[in-house]
């Protein structure tokens, strides 16, 4: 009985999700170990995508775990390590990009061209000629037609 508890609780806990820091890339001082941990937190792995660093057991997120650590420890703040990954990776290196031109531009562009659509409909409808409007049939037209359909 005590041996299927076992199992099944190892079976259970041992798909949980590993951590990926390495117990090797850990640094030996803890203020600048949190730091490493907060700046990884920030940085998307680019071969998981959706993945911190921090998150990531792919090759490329331990060499920016390692490359973060090596900033930190040479006495960067945490806004220059954020500039040197970003000048080496670009802005899609950051889960949360910054408040930019381009990002403004790219989260309003989708507003602006429902704006746009939506104002070329208004001025295409408005553009149309009017509907003519029918006059009815005089009394010499029925008459014709009613002779037209007896004949």
């Amino acid at each position: 009985m005590m041996r299927r508890f076992l199992l099944v609780a190892f079976m259970l806990f041992s798909a949980l999700p590993a951590f990926a820091v390495n117990p090797d890339e850990v640094l030996k001082d803890p203020v600048l170990e949190e730091r490493a941990r907060n700046l990884s937190a920030h940085l998307r792995c680019m071969v998981c995508q959706n993945q911190s660093i921090d998150d990531s057991n792919a090759e490329l997120a331990k060499d920016l775990r390692v490359l973060v650590r090596e900033r930190l420890t040479d006495g960067d703040s945490d806004e220059q390590v954020l500039d040197y990954v970003v000048s080496r990776y670009g802005e899609f290196v950051l889960l949360k990009p910054r408040l930019s031109a381009k990002t403004i531009a790219l989260w309003s562009a989708p507003v602006a061209l429902l704006l746009i659509g939506a104002l070329t409909m208004i001025l295409f409808v408005r553009s149309r000629p009017p509907l003519k409007t029918v006059t009815p049939l005089s009394d010499e037209e029925k008459a014709r037609i009613d002779e037209l359909s007896k004949g």
